[in-house]
């Protein structure tokens, strides 16, 4: 439905200019004063952006590449018609303009000058034309780089099947459902998609069907940052260039933070402290892999915020849908980024790793240096061989100082926003914590030195949750609450590295005779952790005694 504007509705439009900071019509005139004043000659005369002109819109509005101090939308209309976006603090005072009268039917508008941490209303269409308007279309810009802001993150990966059962049984609709449900009040700031947004092949109209029609109430407000996945390939490119980079607009020149990439295929940005890197394990990696390796190595050494999370299509670590312990099938890339990238990653404290591609959900210990096959896999590469779970063994933790400092990350494959389909190796990946064959999505809050995640099933439960806590370790000596899981029994204690302990049982509490359960254990970590087998039937109580150092 278009909105037909009155120069009553909006007195003061003449008035304002992006970048203007001053309302008085007494202002000397300037080339783009000029510029505006003959649009609204122009408007006036029915002449720009005339009544009726504009045609159906077919897609959009959508937010692409938030920044501090500006933003870009885009839009599709049926017809070709101006590029005009009206925009301003409430959704009734929309006293700024931006955007270009000559007819096109794919619009993107870039706003510059805008204020950080800032929600800004918005309209487009022409000058005298609104396609959409109202409360629901808005965007915030970026805190300040380095600003210690909350954070909310949403990730999906291998989205878009609505429509497709006869592959399988798509869950993208009660995927988003549960996300709106979930998040009433609190949406995400960041919306990560992880590729295969739109099965089978990322056509152009695949992502109209899959993608733009399903979300089409979350991307008017929220800006979504992509990753390319193996499915965008499938298409067809016209003049060289796949559907999927005329669709988005992402940064190239490191205009939302970062070390310019000079393409679409890889690239990062900042929201306050937290960097994000976005990688492409599908298609430059067998062309010109050694460029964006050395882009990330220079885009990491030059990045000071506190967090740093890396996503892409295709998991280093999968026994889903896909196995990364395939070198030689269909699966090399997800080996190639093992070896080649997790490393780089590792040696700069990236913190969490977020994958698509296999059609499942699975998340990691904390874990650090495991670069090889799954069957290679050492209880040292393990930093923490807990749940993550405060109300369990406890969060994650990752010291900010000494030999250990930024140790760690949490590797999670979020590839089931779209539906679940199967794992290869039922028992899961030895590096795994959790892994389920079920449809949802990843939410993750950071707040400061904290990042709470949970997968949030289709249904809007929560299955699935974990914390990484950054700062002094605990130095105080504690056993956590046994965890029983099925017929395991999982005990940990907080340790010192290289200390050793004693796991000891008794039936009783004031029994002076405690048994030793197994031999001692060397610590290799901030935690540690026996799965002890009772020496009686009977209920009774564990203990753990740090020994004396050997003479």
């Amino acid at each position: 439905m278009a909105v037909y504007r009155s120069w009553v509705s909006r007195p003061h439009a003449f008035l304002m200019f992006p970048g203007s900071s001053h309302s008085s019509p007494r202002r000397s005139f300037s080339r783009r004063w000029f510029w505006l004043w003959a649009l609204l000659a122009a408007w006036g005369a029915g002449g720009v952006g005339g009544e009726g002109c504009l045609g159906a819109l077919v897609r959009g509005p959508y937010l692409q590449n938030a920044t501090p101090g500006g933003i870009t939308l885009r839009w599709r209309t049926e017809a070709p018609a101006p590029s005009v976006v009206f925009f301003g603090a409430t959704p009734e005072f929309l006293y700024q303009v931006a955007g270009n009268v000559e007819p096109v039917t794919e619009h993107i508008v870039l706003l510059t000058g805008l204020s950080p941490s800032t929600r800004y209303y918005y309209s487009v269409g022409s000058l005298v034309e609104s396609l959409v308007e109202g409360e629901d279309y808005h965007f915030s810009t970026l805190p300040p780089p380095g600003a210690p802001v909350p954070t909310r993150i949403w990730a999906m990966g291998d989205s878009g099947t609505v429509g497709l059962e006869r592959f399988g049984n798509p869950r993208q609709i009660q995927v988003r459902d549960a996300y709106l449900a979930h998040t009433a009040g609190h949406p995400a700031d960041v919306w990560l998609a992880l590729g295969d947004n739109a099965y089978l092949s990322g056509t152009d109209q695949e992502y109209q069907t899959q993608f733009f029609n399903i979300y089409s109430s979350i991307l008017p407000n929220t800006c979504l940052w992509s990753t390319l996945g193996n499915h965008e390939l499938y298409s067809s490119p016209k003049d060289g260039v796949f559907p999927y980079f005329k669709i988005f607009s992402l940064p190239t020149r490191g205009e939302a933070g970062g070390v310019p990439s000079g393409t679409e295929n890889y690239y990062s940005f900042d929201r306050g402290n937290i960097h994000f890197v976005s990688l492409d394990s599908e298609l430059l990696i067998d062309l010109h892999p050694a460029e964006m390796l050395q882009w990330l190595q220079a885009d990491l050494a030059a990045n000071t915020n506190e967090w740093l999370i890396a996503f892409w299509h295709s998991p280093p670590y999968s026994k889903g849908s896909h196995d990364s312990d395939d070198s030689f099938g269909s699966d090399p890339h997800l080996v190639w980024m093992r070896e080649n990238v997790v490393p780089i990653l590792e040696s700069y404290g990236v913190d969490l790793v977020l994958s698509g591609h296999s059609h499942n959900y699975e998340r990691s210990y904390l874990l650090n240096g495991h670069y090889d096959y799954s069957t290679t896999l050492e209880p040292s590469m393990i930093i923490d061989a807990g749940s993550g779970r405060e109300e369990e063994e406890g969060a994650y933790r990752k010291p900010l100082t000494g030999t250990k400092a930024n140790a760690g990350a949490v590797y999670v494959v979020a590839g089931s926003s779209g539906w679940a389909t199967y794992q290869v190796d039922p028992a899961g990946h030895p590096a795994m914590f959790f892994s389920e064959v079920q449809a949802g999505s990843l939410l993750i809050d950071v707040a400061e030195h904290r990042m709470d995640a949970r997968f949030l099933r289709d249904t809007g439960v929560v299955d699935d949750w974990f914390t990484l806590v950054k700062g002094p370790m605990d130095e105080s000596f504690r056993l956590s609450r046994p965890v029983v899981r099925g017929e395991r029994i999982r005990v940990q204690w907080t340790s010192r590295v290289g200390s050793n302990y004693q796991l000891e049982w008794s039936p009783r509490l004031d029994s002076p005779d405690w048994q030793p359960v197994g031999d001692p254990v060397t610590a290799t970590g901030t935690r540690s952790a026996l799965e002890p087998i009772p020496p009686g039937p009977e209920a009774g109580f564990f203990r753990v005694s740090e020994l004396p150092p050997p003479q």
